[in-house]
């Protein structure tokens, strides 16, 4: 099998290192991927953003399937536009990725199939969202109804930081066309966890649970991250809280999709919040998580190649699916400054003495540079490992990361300590 999975980041590298694994894998490419996917995959210099060129190589190249890791190309159409050249391709068409490109449409489609989310509004005009968030109460949130790169969402604790958020997405326009509507609603009280299945149709295969941490400081103090590490299993959804998932969330979207004209065929991500009155939505990704995807590929056992192939023809099999009663933790290194402002550049030391047994490490911000690795990007690596529960799988994540550096590294000491793991 000829594979191609387009994305730069660490998702992307831990998706190549699975299908690395494929004894159906002859060939496999990843569009433009980075330092760490250049020593598994041959890198091939098209931005994720250029769906023609994207076409043309699958085409040229003979490909059995393509991968999509970011939701951006989903958004804007790639699947549409490999289908119509009789390319098989993994991932939601234009239609059904509006579930992640628009918080307007998911919320609508919530609504109509009856599934548990936070009670919400949605406005074009600020005024209007204004006077409903206040209405509403505090705290609140308010969310910018396209992409946003993750910063899209603003909790507001009070009226001058409501103001505030509306002001920022709707006037001062931080995220563009993006921001153009927004969805106000209520602050729900939990804990995060993030379910992932494969769906094909009425169909789907539950992946391992996870949660990860998104804010970039211990505590989850400071401000939010694309993801400062993860961890699989997440306890607060195994067992009947996943069951309970599956038959009030899972069951009732991918029997009313249909109706709503939407065909579902690739991951399906949901952000959860549970609480006291069960799980509820709170977001939906077409894609797979990041950096979640660092935790459920090492827990995934069987041919992940075939999987992704048959869901992409309209059909999963089951059979090409285990999952590994193992643990799996991930902590990124990200680089000085992040989430603001962080150079680039930095060389990256350390890699070959943080190589263990049952650790894996996913390059996302970095590039090659002739014979050294150096950073590109916040989150610079992610370093994964498993062990026989979430504790041993830490502390063999957290003694490799020790091993890694470059100037003014920093990462999280506690990734795991929702999951009753102390701090190191």
């Amino acid at each position: 099998m000829k594979i191609l999975v387009v994305g730069s980041g660490g998702r992307e590298h831990a998706l190549c290192w699975k299908l690395r694994q494929s004894p159906q894998l002859r060939q496999l490419w990843c569009a433009p991927g980075n330092g760490g996917t250049a020593a598994i995959a041959e890198n091939v210099p098209i931005k994720a953003s250029d769906i023609p060129a994207l076409a043309r190589f699958a085409e040229t190249n003979g490909t059995d399937l393509t991968i999509v890791g970011p939701e951006a190309p989903l958004c804007d159409g790639i699947v549409d536009a490999f289908r119509a050249r009789g390319l098989r391709i993994f991932g939601p068409d234009r239609n059904a990725a509006r579930l992640e490109g628009s918080k307007v449409f998911a919320k609508e489609v919530m609504d109509r199939l009856g599934v548990p989310t936070a009670r919400s509004g949605t406005f074009a005009d600020p005024a209007a969202a204004r006077d409903f968030g206040h209405r509403l109460g505090f705290p609140h949130v308010v969310k910018a109804d396209g992409l946003a790169a993750g910063k899209g969402a603003i909790i507001a604790p009070d009226a001058a930081a409501a103001d505030a958020a509306i002001r920022q997405i709707m006037e001062e326009k931080a995220f563009g066309a993006a921001g153009e509507r927004v969805v106000v609603e209520e602050f729900l009280d939990g804990e995060e966890a993030s379910l992932q299945l494969l769906v094909c149709g009425r169909e789907w295969v539950v992946l391992p649970t996870s949660q990860d941490h998104k804010r970039v400081g211990d505590g989850d103090t400071g401000p939010n991250t694309g993801g400062m590490g993860a961890y699989s299993p997440a306890p607060i959804l195994e067992g009947a809280a996943l069951a309970e998932a599956e038959n009030r969330i899972v069951g009732p979207l991918l029997e009313g999709f249909p109706s709503l004209g939407i065909d579902y065929r690739g991951l399906l991500y949901v952000g959860l919040m549970i609480g006291r009155g069960g799980p509820k939505v709170l977001e939906f990704n077409c894609r797979f998580g990041d950096p979640e995807t660092q935790v459920l590929m090492p827990r995934i056992e069987g041919d992940l190649a075939t999987l992704l192939l048959g869901c992409s023809e309209g059909h999963l099999e089951r059979s090409s699916f285990a999952l590994s009663p193992k643990s799996a933790l991930c902590v990124v290194a990200a680089a000085p400054g992040y989430p603001g402002d962080y150079p680039t550049g930095q060389p990256i030391s350390g890699l070959d003495q943080a190589a263990a047994p049952d650790v894996a490490i996913f390059h996302a911000g970095t590039r090659k540079d002739g014979d050294r690795i150096i950073t590109a990007g916040g989150r610079v690596l992610a370093v994964a490992a498993t062990g026989k529960d979430l504790r041993t799988a830490r502390d063999r994540a957290y003694a490799s990361i020790s091993k890694i550096h470059f100037p003014g590294v920093h990462y999280r000491t506690d990734i795991g300590a929702r999951a009753g793991i102390n701090n190191l």
